[in-house]
């Protein structure tokens, strides 16, 4: 693609997000679109908003898990940006209208108390860099119709973010093991999903790492006081106005999100 092209298919996503209205796949509209293009206009967007006055707050790392990668035949994952009007309270009315097609996955999130940078990033950097874990559940939405995604289209749309609620029970690396830690998640009070840190790249950790160094390749550093969500520990679930979902972690504690 061009950056006739790249500008075109920029457009049309910030288009999506004001008129509430999904568009055609990307990689349907435009043929030969490979992983540069997709990044260049996810960073075209982001550019866009920070010109609006939104600040990036921190990241986020999707197709974690070994199913996801195998549904869009990848093997690594992606990467999108947490912009500050993306953050709601736990238990506070989310509307659910600010969204196209969302759904809910459960996380755990790091908060950084210093400076990741890669590339060559380290697991005991990434350790020494993060303050403390919360209970996340991550808003994930699509501006591609009906979540026809292949992944240069969910890169293009800044990997599918949508909104994150960060739980209040801030929890130190050193008491909990994120590789063991299990998770429900419940909706309208029943269960729809159960995992374990372990699904995340085999530890949260190594999505932290697997960030730093991509971002880092492309000049990008994580900065202290940023949010990282390393990606799901179980399938994502549709919600709706009148929707609750809670998520409940051993060791980290609960966070619920409430639409309306």
């Amino acid at each position: 693609m061009d950056d006739t092209l790249r500008s075109e298919a920029t457009d049309r996503l910030l288009s999506a997000y004001a008129s509430r209205e999904p568009i055609d796949p990307l990689t349907s509209t435009y043929e030969g679109m490979d992983l540069e293009d997709a990044y260049a206009i996810q960073l075209a967007q982001i550019a866009r908003m920070l010109s609006e006055g939104r600040t990036i707050k921190g990241h986020k790392v999707g197709l974690t898990s070994a199913a996801m990668q195998k549904l869009l035949g990848v093997n690594e994952p992606d990467y999108g940006h947490l912009l500050d009007d993306f953050f709601y309270l736990e238990h506070m009315p989310i509307p659910a209208d600010r969204f196209l097609q969302a759904r809910v996955e459960p996380e755990m999130a790091f908060v950084l108390k210093k400076t990741l940078s890669g590339p060559g990033a380290t697991v005991h950097e990434a350790v020494a860099a993060v303050d403390f874990v919360l209970p996340a559940l991550e808003i994930v939405d699509s501006r591609i119709r009906d979540w026809k995604i292949g992944l240069f289209d969910t890169i293009a749309d800044n990997a599918s973010s949508g909104a994150v609620v960060l739980g209040s029970t801030p929890t130190p690396l050193r008491e909990v093991d994120l590789r063991l830690t299990g998770g429900v998640m419940h909706k309208n009070a029943e269960v729809v999903g159960t995992g374990a840190g372990g699904a995340v790249l085999g530890s949260p950790i190594n999505a932290l790492v697997w960030l730093a160094n991509t971002l880092g390749a492309r000049g990008i550093a994580l900065e202290a006081g940023q949010v990282v969500l390393p990606g799901a520990i179980c399938a994502m679930v549709p919600v709706a106005a009148g929707d609750s979902v809670t998520a409940t972690f051993a060791g980290l504690g609960s966070v619920t999100a409430r639409f309306v």
